[in-house]
C-alpha cells in the first residue's frame, strides 16, 4: 500500500510540475478521502494548497476531516475566507466540533467566523459537553419523524431533509416535546403501506445514551449490539443527537492506543509517531523511566540484604534474571488479559474471587511445567547441583503463582478505586513482581542451604 501511495504521489508531483490540473483533478476525484489525506499530508504546504483546491467541495470536506490536525492548520491558514467557508459548510456537525476542539484559539476564531449562525450556535453548544462524553461525540444531523406521519409522508420528509444528514438508514420518532418515542429503519418505511402511520410499525423499545455518558461506554454498546447509529438524549429523555458507528470506531481505536501507551509506560500522544519531535517523545517516556529507575532501589535493597547467600553460593546470581523475567512475563499475561476483559465489559470487580481462583489454577499448571523443564535443563545441560536446581525450580512455581495473582489483582484494584487499569499494568507490576521474585528466591535459598 505504501509503495502504491508513493507511486501516485510521484505521478501527481510530475503532473503538478507540468501544470496538468485537469488530469490531477480527475485522478483525485476517483480516490477515497482517507487515501487522499494520506497522499497530501507529506506534500509541501504550497503544493498541498494547490492540490486541495482541485478537489470538488464535498470531497474536499471529507478529505479535510481525515487529515492530521497540523495539516488542517496549514490549509486553514492558507485559504481565503470564502474557501474556508465552503469547507465548513460541507462538514458534518460532529466532524466540525472535533476539528474545533483540536485547534488553537486563533484557528477556532477563523472557523467559527465562517460558519453559518445556526452551525456556530450548535458547535458552541456541543463544546459545552464534557470531553470524552456522548454529547461531545454526537452529531445533530439526523432525520426525525412524527409518530402521526404516514409512511408516504415519512418518505417525502426524508427526501426533503435527508440530503445533508449523517445517515438516513435509521430515523428517530419524537413527539411534540422532542421526547424520543421510537426508531424506524428506512427499509421498514419503504416496505410499509404508504397510508399506515409511523406509530404502528416503529420500534418503541429504543436503546439510547445520555449526553453525559462516557464515550468508551458508548463504543462498548455499539460493539455489543452491532449498532450503526445510536440516539443521544438529555436528562429529560429529549433527543438531542446521534452517535454513528464511524465515531464509535474512532473511540475504540483511541482508547486502545491510549491503553497500549500506558501499558508500555509511555504518556499517550495525540499525534502520529513520525510527526512527534524528539523532545515530545522524550517528554512522554522519561517520567515513567525515572519512576522505574527509583523503584528499582527496592530490588537492590533485597539483593544487598542477602549478600551473604550470594557470596557463599555465587551460582545463585546467574539465575536472578531468569526468575525476574519469568515472573514479569507471567504477570503481564494475566494483566493484559484482565485489562482487555474489563475494557470489553466481560468482567467487573465483583468477579474478583472467580478471577483470582482461576489465575491460581493456571499459575500452578504453568509453574509446575516451567519447573519440570527447567530442572531437567539444569541437571542435564547446565550440570548444576541438586540443591541449587531445587531452589530455582521451587522459586519458579511460587514466583509464577505470585506474579499471576498480582497481575490479576492490580487492574481490578485500580478499576475499583477509579483509576485507569492500564496505568498499573507494566510499571507497577514490574516493580512488585521483581521484588517478590527476589524475596521468594532468597527465602527458599536460605531455608534449603541453611544460610543467613
Amino acid at each position: 500500500m505504501a509503495e502504491i501511495t508513493a507511486t501516485i504521489a510521484s505521478t501527481l508531483n510530475t503532473l503538478l510540475e507540468q501544470k496538468k490540473f485537469n488530469v490531477i483533478k480527475t485522478v483525485l476525484s476517483t480516490m477515497n478521502p482517507s487515501d487522499i489525506a494520506a497522499l497530501l499530508e507529506d506534500e509541501p504546504v504550497q503544493d498541498l494548497l494547490i492540490l486541495f483546491r482541485l478537489l470538488p467541495k464535498e470531497l474536499a470536506a471529507d478529505t479535510f476531516v481525515e487529515m492530521d490536525s497540523e495539516v488542517q492548520k496549514s490549509i486553514i491558514t492558507g485559504f481565503s475566507d470564502m474557501e474556508l467557508k465552503q469547507i465548513v459548510d460541507e462538514l458534518n456537525m460532529d466532524d466540525a466540533v472535533d476539528i474545533v476542539e483540536e485547534m488553537p484559539a486563533n484557528i477556532v476564531k477563523c472557523i467559527l467566523s465562517q460558519a453559518e449562525p445556526d452551525t456556530r450556535r450548535l458547535i458552541n453548544e456541543m463544546l459545552k459537553y464534557p470531553d470524552d462524553s456522548a454529547g461531545s461525540l454526537m452529531t445533530t444531523e439526523y432525520v426525525d419523524l412524527s409518530p402521526d406521519m404516514t409512511a408516504g409522508e415519512a418518505i417525502d420528509h426524508i427526501r426533503q431533509t435527508g440530503v445533508d444528514k449523517e445517515t438516513v438508514n435509521l430515523c428517530y420518532v419524537v413527539d411534540g416535546k422532542r421526547k424520543l418515542v421510537g426508531v424506524i429503519s428506512l427499509r421498514t418505511i419503504i416496505l410499509a403501506d404508504k397510508d399506515r402511520p409511523v406509530s404502528d410499525f416503529m420500534e418503541k423499545n429504543v436503546l439510547s445514551v445520555e449526553t453525559q455518558e462516557d464515550q468508551e461506554t458508548v463504543a462498548q454498546t455499539f460493539a455489543k449490539y452491532n449498532f450503526t447509529a445510536m440516539p443521544v438524549v438529555d436528562s429529560e429523555d429529549r433527543l438531542v443527537g446521534i452517535v454513528t458507528v464511524d465515531d464509535a470506531i474512532d473511540v475504540i481505536q483511541e482508547e486502545a492506543t491510549e491503553d497500549i501507551s500506558k501499558m508500555a509506560a509511555v504518556t499517550p500522544a495525540d499525534k502520529p509517531y513520525l510527526r512527534l519531535s524528539v523532545f515530545e517523545i522524550w517528554r512522554s517516556r522519561i517520567p515513567w523511566l525515572l519512576i522505574l529507575m527509583i523503584s528499582a532501589t527496592f530490588t537492590g535493597l533485597i539483593i544487598t540484604h542477602y549478600e551473604n547467600a550470594l557470596a557463599n553460593y555465587v551460582a545463585l546470581t546467574a539465575f536472578i534474571p531468569r526468575l525476574k523475567d519469568t515472573g514479569g512475563n507471567a504477570g503481564s499475561q494475566s494483566t493484559v488479559t484482565i485489562i482487555r476483559s474489563i475494557s470489553l465489559g466481560e468482567i467487573s470487580t465483583q468477579d474478583t474471587m472467580k478471577i483470582v481462583w482461576k489465575e491460581i489454577r493456571v499459575a500452578v499448571l504453568c509453574g509446575l511445567t516451567l519447573a519440570a523443564v527447567n530442572f531437567a535443563k539444569l541437571m542435564l545441560f547446565d550440570k548444576v547441583g541438586v540443591q541449587v536446581s531445587a531452589i530455582v525450580c521451587i522459586t519458579l512455581v511460587f514466583d509464577v503463582l505470585a506474579a499471576k495473582i498480582v497481575g490479576a489483582l492490580l487492574p481490578l484494584a485500580s478499576e475499583k478505586v477509579g483509576l485507569d487499569p492500564a496505568v498499573l499494568a507494566s510499571p507497577v507490576l514490574t516493580t512488585i513482581v521483581d521484588a517478590l521474585a527476589l524475596l521468594i528466591y532468597f527465602a527458599t535459598a536460605t531455608r534449603i542451604l541453611g544460610i543467613v
